[in-house]
């Protein structure tokens, strides 16, 4: 756990409730000023970024409500622009822009990226910017993805406050069928094998009679 999430996640009624159920004492060595900071990309980071082809994202309305959405798009589509920053090419949706609304009067947003095979989870905070297509064209181009039918409209920056990697404990184990490929082909392999054998085995047995 790095000392930027502590500080910015462990609120004073998140304080209490620790304090009530046992794990403040344990927690405490994070807020300390010795503690790494953890807002920064490392290579660690930026590896894991780019598997992705997908994240949850948490954005706050004008009325105070979290709105939680899943941004999906081909592998390597959220991109590491720097150390302190990440960015991807918002596509054309539904066009209800909820989280298009909601960061243009509050930028707080918050992402989880899970690696289910690996049960491997990071959680991102930040700020995020909008940045419009005639604002910046060739920062938006940069982002798209050679091949891919997504129409962006926007691109959205994210300055990162904090990271934190999750404890794997709950995190089910799942595949995606490009992901579960590997192990499929040698059960192909042996099953093409087997058929072989059960084609000669047969004609034998004809032969034979």
């Amino acid at each position: 756990m790095a000392r930027a999430f502590a500080n910015l996640s462990f609120t004073p009624a998140v304080l209490t409730i620790q304090k009530q159920q046992g794990s403040a004492d344990g927690y405490a060595q994070f807020l300390e000023p010795e503690a790494d900071a953890g807002n920064e990309i490392g290579p660690q980071e930026a590896e894991f970024i780019a598997t992705m082809d997908g994240f949850f994202q948490a954005t706050i309305s004008e009325n105070g409500w979290p709105y939680v959405q899943f941004r999906g798009g081909p592998k390597g589509f959220l991109k590491v622009v720097d150390e302190k920053t990440i960015a991807y090419a918002d596509f054309r949706g539904n066009r209800q822009y909820l989280s298009a609304g909601n960061l243009s009067e509050n930028d707080r947003v918050s992402l989880i990226l899970v690696d289910y095979p690996n049960r491997r989870r990071l959680k991102i905070w930040g700020k995020a910017r909008l940045i419009q297509i005639d604002e910046n064209a060739g920062f938006v181009k940069k982002l798209q993805m050679p091949g891919y039918r997504g129409l962006p409209e926007r691109a959205v920056t994210i300055t990162i406050e904090a990271m934190d990697w999750n404890c794997p404990q709950h995190i089910p184990q799942r595949m995606t069928r490009e992901e579960f490929e590997p192990y499929l082909e040698p059960m192909r392999a042996e099953l093409e094998h087997l058929r072989a054998e059960n084609k000669k085995l047969k004609s034998k047995n004809g032969s034979d009679s």
